[in-house]
C-alpha cells in the first residue's frame, strides 16, 4: 500500500482557505454589516459601530505614525470608557501590544509595570493623574504621555503632551485591519496583583483572545445585539475578553466609570442592560441596595460572576431577585473564564437555594476550553470523582496564556507535565463538575484534618446580618492550626462573638467553628480581593473566642 497521504497531496494552505484567528475581524465584520448599530453609551455620547470601527482604525494608524509596532507595549490607564474599549482593537491593529493597567495599583507599581513592560506610550485618564504623576517620577524610561480627557468626568489634571481626541485627528481616514501576520503573536499583556512581591506579566496571544471571546458568547448564551453594562473592569483580564465577545455579536456596550448600587440600577432601567459581569463583591452590594433602587426593572438580566467562590447565598439572592446568575471560573492565566457551572435541566426542580448550591461549584470546561482536570499535584494523576478526595484544578489548551514575560522559570513551572497548575483545591463530583475548596496556601490544617476556608466563609454568608466574611488559619499549639474568622456586618446590624460561634455550631463540624473572631472591615487587595496573607498575620493576635 501506498505511504502517500492523498489528503495533503496539493491541498496546501493558501489566502483563500486559511486565515489567522484573530478578534479584529470582529469589529470589522459588525461595522460592515450592522453599521448603524449603537456599539457604545457614554453619558450622552453614542457610538455606532461603523464609528467605533473607524475611531480604532484613526487611533491605529496613529501609532503606526508614531513609530509603534509589532511588539511593542501600549499602556492604558483607562476607566470604562469607549477609549479603553477602542484600544482593544486600535493598539493590537499594527501588532502592537495593549497593556491595560489596573486603575486601583499604587504609584510604585505602575512604575515596576510601565519600565517592566518597555511601555512606549501611555495613555492615562484624568482621574489617576495624581497615582500617574507619582509613578512617571519613578520610571527608568518614561513613555510619550496622553491624557484621555473625559468630558463627564470632573477634576484630576492633564499630563500628557495631547489628548486622545486629539490623538486621534493625526490618523490616516484610510486606514482599514484586520487581520495579522501570526496568531500566536502577543495581543496583551496582563499584570497579576503581586500582593506578596512583583506582579507577573500574563502574555495573551490573538489565537487564545479570539476563541475566548467566541468561548464567553457560546458558554452564556450570548444572542445577538446584547445590552451589556461595564460593571466588571476593562483592565481585569481584558474586561475578561468581552470588548471582542461583544464585536462579535454586534452588542452595545453601557459604560459605567464607578460601580455604584444607584448608578447600576439606573443603568438597567434606562438602557435596558441584559447583561452584565461582577465578582461576587459586586453582587453583594447590589443585593444590599435599598428596596427603592430596584424598582421598575422589567427586562431579565443575566449576570456572569467569578473571583473567589460566590457563596450559595449571594446567588441565591440575586435569583430571588430575578437575576439570572451565571458562574464561572478561571485565572489571569486563562484569559478569564475557562470553567462554567453549566446549568442542567434537572436543577430547575431544585428550589432556588438548592439551585444556587449547585450552582456555587464552579463546574466544568466552557465550550472552547479543551482539557480540564482535578489531579494529586505531585503525581498528576487524576482524583476520584467522589466529591471528597482534594486535588489540585490543571486545564490546557487554547484559552492558557502564553507564558508570563521575562519570567522563563515561572512559565516553565506553571507549564510543568504540560497542564497549567492553577494553585486551586478542588474536588471533582460524581457529575463531572468541580468545585474549589481552597488555595493550596489557604487549606486549614487543624489536628490533622483540612478545613476549606470557602466552606466555612459560605456558612457565614448565610447569616442574615452578614455582609462580608474571610477564614484564614491561626497557628494554635495543640491543633496545629485553627480557623480565625473575619466578619463585616450589614450596615446597622449588630453581633457578639457568642451569637456567631453558637450559629456556626449548628452549621459547621465541632473542627471547623471559628476559634477566633474579629468583626471590621476586610483588608483587600486593588482588585478586590480579600489580602488573607495580611489577615494570617493579625490572626496570631487575636484572642480565642471559644475554647482551646
Amino acid at each position: 500500500m501506498s505511504s502517500e497521504n492523498i489528503y495533503e497531496k496539493n491541498l496546501d494552505q493558501n489566502p483563500a482557505n486559511y486565515a489567522q484567528l484573530t478578534p479584529l475581524s470582529f469589529i470589522e465584520r459588525s461595522a460592515s454589516v450592522y453599521p448603524d448599530k449603537v456599539s457604545l453609551i457614554h453619558g450622552a455620547t453614542r457610538y455606532t459601530w461603523s464609528q467605533t470601527y473607524r475611531r480604532c482604525c484613526l487611533l491605529a494608524s496613529a501609532l503606526q505614525k508614531l513609530g509603534i509596532g509589532k511588539g511593542d507595549t501600549v499602556s492604558f490607564m483607562g476607566a470604562n470608557t469607549p477609549e479603553t474599549f477602542e484600544a482593544h482593537f486600535g493598539v493590537p491593529m499594527i501588532g502592537a501590544v495593549l497593556n491595560a493597567l489596573n486603575v486601583r495599583l499604587d504609584a510604585k507599581v505602575i512604575a515596576f509595570i510601565l519600565d517592566h513592560a518597555e511601555a512606549k506610550i501611555l495613555f492615562t485618564d484624568r482621574e489617576f493623574s495624581d497615582t500617574i504623576k507619582a509613578a512617571l517620577e519613578l520610571v527608568a524610561n518614561k513613555p510619550v504621555v496622553i491624557d484621555i480627557d473625559d468630558p463627564y468626568f470632573e477634576g484630576g489634571e492633564l499630563l500628557g503632551e495631547t489628548t486622545y481626541e486629539a490623538f486621534l485627528n493625526t490618523g490616516s481616514e484610510d486606514f482599514t485591519c484586520f487581520q495579522i501576520d501570526d496568531e500566536w503573536q502577543a495581543i496583551s499583556l496582563n499584570y497579576t496583583s503581586g500582593t506578596t512581591g512583583d506582579p507577573k506579566g500574563v502574555v495573551y496571544h490573538h489565537r487564545g483572545a479570539y476563541l475566548t471571546a467566541l468561548s464567553n458568547v457560546v458558554s452564556w448564551n450570548l444572542m445577538a445585539h446584547p445590552v451589556y453594562l461595564w460593571t466588571l473592569p476593562m483592565f481585569h483580564c481584558n474586561g475578561w475578553c468581552f470588548p471582542w465577545s461583544l464585536a462579535t455579536v454586534t452588542g452595545t456596550s453601557v459604560c459605567l466609570r464607578h460601580i455604584r448600587d444607584k448608578a447600576i440600577f439606573d443603568a438597567i432601567r434606562q438602557y435596558r442592560v441584559s447583561h452584565f459581569c461582577g465578582a461576587p463583591v459586586v453582587l453583594n452590594t447590589l443585593l444590599n441596595a435599598a428596596d427603592e433602587l430596584k424598582q421598575g426593572i422589567e427586562q431579565k438580566i443575566h449576570c456572569m460572576t467569578a473571583g473567589a467562590a460566590p457563596p450559595a447565598a449571594v446567588i441565591a439572592g440575586m435569583e430571588k431577585m430575578g437575576f439570572n446568575v451565571t458562574h464561572v471560573y478561571g485565572l489571569t492565566e486563562t484569559y478569564g473564564p475557562c470553567v462554567v457551572c453549566a446549568p442542567q435541566e434537572a436543577w430547575q426542580a431544585l428550589s432556588i437555594d438548592e439551585r444556587a448550591e449547585v450552582v456555587a461549584r464552579q463546574g466544568v470546561r466552557t465550550s472552547l476550553q479543551d482539557e480540564l482536570m482535578v489531579a494529586d499535584p505531585q503525581t498528576m494523576q487524576p482524583v476520584p470523582k467522589d466529591g471528597k478526595t482534594m486535588g489540585e484544578i490543571f486545564m490546557r489548551g487554547n484559552l492558557v496564556m502564553k507564558g508570563y514575560l521575562k519570567n522563563p522559570q515561572t512559565t516553565e513551572a506553571s507549564f510543568a507535565g504540560g497542564w497549567f497548575h492553577s494553585g486551586d483545591l478542588a474536588v471533582w463530583h460524581e457529575d463531572g463538575y468541580c468545585q474549589i475548596k481552597d488555595r493550596s496556601k489557604d487549606i486549614i490544617i487543624s489536628g490533622g484534618e483540612n478545613i476549606s476556608s470557602l466552606e466555612v466563609e459560605s456558612v457565614l454568608f448565610k447569616h442574615a446580618k452578614i455582609m462580608e466574611a474571610a477564614v484564614v488559619a491561626s497557628s494554635d499549639d495543640k491543633w496545629g492550626e485553627v480557623p480565625c474568622a473575619f466578619v463585616t456586618l450589614k450596615p446597622g446590624e449588630e453581633m457578639t462573638t457568642g451569637e456567631l460561634v453558637s450559629y456556626c455550631r449548628e452549621e459547621l463540624a465541632g473542627f471547623k467553628i471559628p476559634k477566633k473572631v474579629v468583626f471590621g472591615p476586610i483588608d483587600k487587595t486593588s482588585t478586590g480581593k480579600v489580602q488573607k496573607y495580611l489577615l494570617r498575620e493579625k490572626a496570631e493576635n487575636v484572642e480565642y473566642a471559644v475554647s482551646k
